[in-house]
């Protein structure tokens, strides 16, 4: 058990091979803080690394710390930071661009080629006690929004880039796909503001258009695909209406096979999503107003020294989100 004042984290070595490990508490430069982490959740990308070792051309070759949907409270500052202070409550954008390249300059910096991101190789990420991070990149908390909305501004803000991507705004009529094999997934999706939702068993995807159809009462004019699997971008294809959006949110194999023509001839435009950029004032100012409700989705709350049993309940699909609290003197929400 590690005592208070050391940096319990949890490190993937390699495939199959997870530990909780001490590490020093790391000292911010000019332009950092050092913040205890209070509550961070598990993505389905920690349980690849875990499981896999790798993800496409990111590959774990030395021992990293996983964790980036995080949020925790300030306890040190560079000396050239001015925007927070110490006990400031903050949430981590977990991407942070190295250099002023062309992405940079217009905006959408989530492309640069050399940007830093927690938990991607060979970056660490903040599943741990205590972590630095670029002092720019860590937005304060207005005193109404928890540690663990904080930490869910992550995975929210792979849905706001997505809606902004798609030209998303008040009347569209969107098609989410992803949570479709799962009932009870299903049902939180109605719970959070899903007017219907479709449970596929094995129909093909023009079927499942055609039953998307019938619900909404029309075709939607945008598609949100969060699988990635061959089938479901296909059905998203056929589902969308002529001169809409699809966006591709889930990624699956790198090749795959899909009615391209279909999707010429009638217009339907094709976009992909990588990450985000630029979404955390919107997702701050949507959950401080009370617009987004994302705290029905943490299921199950593990303090950080129970990690490796947090991690199995993940990779079993239990619940929806596991949340990991941090702070052995602070495990409320």
């Amino acid at each position: 058990m590690a005592a208070p004042g050391q940096n319990l984290a949890v490190v993937v070595h390699r495939a199959g091979d997870l530990r909780l490990e001490n590490r020093p508490i790391p000292e911010p430069g000019p332009d950092e803080v050092l913040l205890r982490m209070h509550s961070v959740g598990i993505c389905g990308s920690d349980v690849h690394y875990w499981q896999h070792g790798r993800i496409g051309d990111f590959v774990v070759k030395d021992p990293m710390v996983l964790g980036h949907e995080a949020s925790g409270t300030v306890v040190k500052v560079g000396s050239g930071v001015t925007h927070l202070k110490p006990g400031d409550r903050v949430a981590i954008e977990p991407g942070v661009p190295r250099e002023m390249d062309e992405f940079c300059r217009t905006g959408r910096y989530n492309l640069s080629p050399t940007i830093f991101f927690c938990a991607t190789p060979p970056d660490n990420g903040n599943l741990c006690r205590y972590y630095k991070h670029s002092a720019s990149y860590c937005y304060k908390l207005p005193d109404n929004v928890t540690f663990e909305e904080g930490a869910l501004i992550e995975p929210l803000s792979v849905g706001i880039h997505a809606c902004k991507r798609a030209g998303v705004t008040l009347g569209s009529k969107v098609f989410v796909s992803g949570s479709d094999l799962s009932a009870s997934r299903l049902q939180k999706a109605k719970e959070v503001g899903a007017d219907f939702t479709i449970q596929v068993k094995n129909e093909t995807p023009q079927e499942v258009a055609s039953k998307v159809e019938s619900l909404l009462g029309c075709m939607p004019e945008i598609t949100v695909e969060c699988t990635g699997v061959q089938a479901c971008i296909q059905a998203g294809i056929y589902a969308t209406r002529s001169g809409g959006t699809l966006v591709l949110v889930g990624l699956g194999p790198e090749m795959v096979t899909v009615p391209i023509v279909n999707a010429a001839v009638r217009e339907v435009d094709i976009r992909g999503i990588f990450r985000y950029c630029n979404t955390w004032p919107v997702a701050i100012a949507l959950l401080a107003s009370k617009r987004v409700n994302v705290k029905p989705l943490v299921t199950h709350r593990f303090p950080l020294e129970k990690a490796l049993e947090a991690f199995e309940t993940t990779k079993r699909g239990e619940g929806v989100k596991v949340m990991l609290k941090c702070d052995p003197t602070d495990h409320n929400p």
